[in-house]
C-alpha cells in the first residue's frame, strides 16, 4: 500500500504543476473553444435560416443556459467533494457526446431545432460543474499576485475563438459544411481533455471555514448562499451581476438576428462584428494579463461595467457594419478587466476549499436572470420591437431618428434601452457602502489549515 502511495506521488512530481499547468491547460481550452465557436455560429445561421425568428435562436440560448444556473448549487457542493480536474473532464466529455449527436442527426438528414433544445440542455446540466471547478482549479495552480494575469489568460482563451471562429466558420460552411465544423469541434474537445489529463491539479487543504461546511449533500449546496448572504458587500456585487446580466442578456440574445435582419442576412457582417468582439476581448485581456488590474479591484468592476454598457448602447444607435464592429470592440474591451477583477476578490476573499460551493452559488444568483431575459427576448422582439419599429409602426415617431425604421430596428432600440439601464446599474454601484467599500470591509482568506489535503479520507 506504503508502495503505491509513492509511485502515485511519483506519477504527480513527474506531471507539470504551477503556471506552467495552467498553461497547458489554457492551451487546450483555447483549441476547444475555437471548436466550439465555430460550430455555434455554424449552427446559428443553419437555425436562423431555417425559422427566421429570433424566438428560435433565443431558445437555444435558454435551454442551453438554464440547467447551468439550475444545477449549479449540486454542483458545487460536489466539485469541493470531488477532485476538480476529473469535475472539468467529465463536463468536456458531455459536451462531446451533444456535438456527436447533433453531428449524427445533421448528417442522416433529421436535425431539427428542438434537438437543439435537448442536446443544448443536456450539455448545460454538466456545464454547471466547469465554471466552479475551473475557477477553484486556478486558486491551487497559481499564487494570489497571477490571479489577475491569469484571469485575463482566461478571458483571453475565449476571446480569441471568438475573432477567429466566425472567419473560419464562414470559410468552412462552403468547403466542409456544418458536418465538417461539428466533427473539428469533437477534435477540439479532446485536445482540452488531453491537456487536463497530462497536468497535475493539487486539491485543497482543508480550512476551518470548510470544515464547519460540512454535511449533507442538501447542507452543502446551501452552504455556498448562506456564506454570501452574510458578507453584504459580496452579495450586493452579486446583485449588480444579477441586475445588468437581466437587461444586458436582453439585447445581446437578439444580436445575431437583428445583424442579419439589418443587412438582409449578409453573414460576412456577422463574421466581421462577432470578430470584433473577440478582438476588442483579446486586447483587453493583453492588458489585464500585463498589468493585472487595479490595486482597488472595486473600480476595475464598477467602471469597466460602466463602459462596457455604454458600448452596448452604442452598438444598438449604429446601422452600418463599421459601427458596430467598433461599437462592439469597444464593449468586450473592458469585459476582461471586469470579469478579472471580480475573479481576484473573490479568489482573495474565499478560502479555496469551499470555491466550488460559493462560487457556484455566486453564479446561480448573478446568473439566475440571465434564462429569463433569454426567454422573454426572443418574443419581445418578434411580437413588440420589431412590428412596432416597421415603417409606419407605432414608436417609430418616437425612436424613429434614433435607431431607425424597418427590419431589425426594434432590436436595435432594445439594445439602446439595455446598454442606458445597465449603466445606471454600474454607476450605481458607488452608492451603496457595502459595495463600494469591500476590499476593506471583508478580509483576505485565512492561509491556515486544519487537515491536510493529502490525508483526507
Amino acid at each position: 500500500m506504503n508502495q503505491l502511495c509513492g509511485e502515485h506521488l511519483m506519477t504527480q512530481k513527474t506531471r507539470p504543476t504551477g503556471m506552467l499547468a495552467f498553461t497547458i491547460v489554457w492551451i487546450g481550452q483555447v483549441v476547444s473553444l475555437l471548436g466550439t465557436s465555430m460550430s455555434g455560429f455554424a449552427l446559428t445561421i443553419w437555425a436562423w435560416l431555417i425559422t427566421g425568428e429570433a424566438t428560435a435562436l433565443a431558445l437555444v440560448g435558454f435551454f442551453s443556459f438554464a440547467p447551468v444556473v439550475l444545477v449549479s448549487p449540486i454542483a458545487g457542493a460536489l466539485v469541493d467533494r470531488w477532485n476538480r480536474k476529473l469535475a472539468m473532464i467529465i463536463s468536456d466529455l458531455a459536451a462531446v457526446l451533444s456535438t456527436i449527436v447533433v453531428l449524427l442527426l445533421f448528417s442522416t438528414g433529421n436535425l431539427q431545432i428542438w434537438h437543439l433544445y435537448v442536446t443544448g440542455a443536456f450539455s448545460g446540466v454538466f456545464q454547471a460543474f466547469q465554471f466552479p471547478a475551473y475557477s477553484a482549479a486556478v486558486t491551487m495552480m497559481v499564487s494570489k499576485k497571477q490571479y489577475g494575469r491569469a484571469s485575463g489568460m482566461l478571458s483571453m482563451a475565449q476571446f480569441i475563438s471568438n475573432i477567429f471562429a466566425p472567419l473560419l466558420a464562414a470559410i468552412l460552411l462552403s468547403v466542409i459544411g456544418i458536418a465538417g465544423i461539428l466533427t473539428i469541434d469533437i477534435l477540439t474537445f479532446l485536445v482540452a481533455i488531453s491537456a487536463l489529463l497530462f497536468v497535475h491539479i493539487p486539491q485543497p487543504a482543508v480550512t476551518e471555514e470548510g470544515r464547519k461546511g460540512r454535511g449533507s449533500l442538501w447542507k452543502e449546496s446551501i452552504y455556498g448562499f448562506r456564506y454570501i448572504f452574510g458578507r453584504h458587500g459580496l452579495f450586493g456585487l452579486q446583485l449588480i451581476f444579477l441586475s445588468v446580466n437581466l437587461v444586458v442578456t436582453f439585447a445581446t440574445t437578439v444580436l445575431s438576428p437583428m445583424l442579419l435582419a439589418r443587412t438582409g442576412n449578409d453573414v460576412a457582417v456577422l463574421g466581421i462584428v462577432q470578430s470584433a468582439i473577440g478582438l476588442g476581448g483579446v486586447v483587453g485581456s493583453i492588458v489585464l494579463s500585463i498589468w493585472g488590474g487595479p490595486k482597488r479591484r472595486i473600480h476595475g468592476v464598477l467602471i469597466s461595467l460602466t463602459l462596457a454598457m455604454l458600448g452596448i448602447l452604442l452598438i444598438g444607435l449604429g446601422r452600418v457594419p463599421y459601427v458596430w464592429a467598433l461599437a462592439a470592440f469597444f464593449t468586450l474591451f473592458f469585459v476582461p478587466i471586469l470579469n478579472g477583477s471580480t475573479q481576484a476578490i473573490w479568489q482573495t476573499r474565499v478560502a479555496p476549499d469551499v470555491q466550488g460551493r460559493v462560487f457556484a452559488a455566486r453564479g446561480f444568483i448573478s446568473q439566475i436572470s440571465v434564462p429569463v431575459s433569454m426567454v422573454l427576448a426572443g418574443p419581445l422582439a418578434d411580437r413588440v420591437f420589431e412590428p412596432a419599429m416597421m415603417p409606419g409602426g407605432s414608436w417609430t415617431t418616437i425612436f424613429g431618428n434614433l435607431v431607425g425604421t424597418g427590419p431589425g430596428a426594434g432590436m436595435s432600440l432594445m439594445f439602446v434601452i439595455a446598454g442606458a439601464l445597465g449603466m445606471l446599474v454600474g454607476l450605481g454601484g458607488y452608492a451603496f457602502g457595502a459595495v463600494r467599500n469591500v476590499e476593506d470591509i471583508i478580509p483576505d482568506h485565512k492561509a491556515e489549515t486544519v487537515q491536510s489535503a493529502d490525508t483526507r479520507t
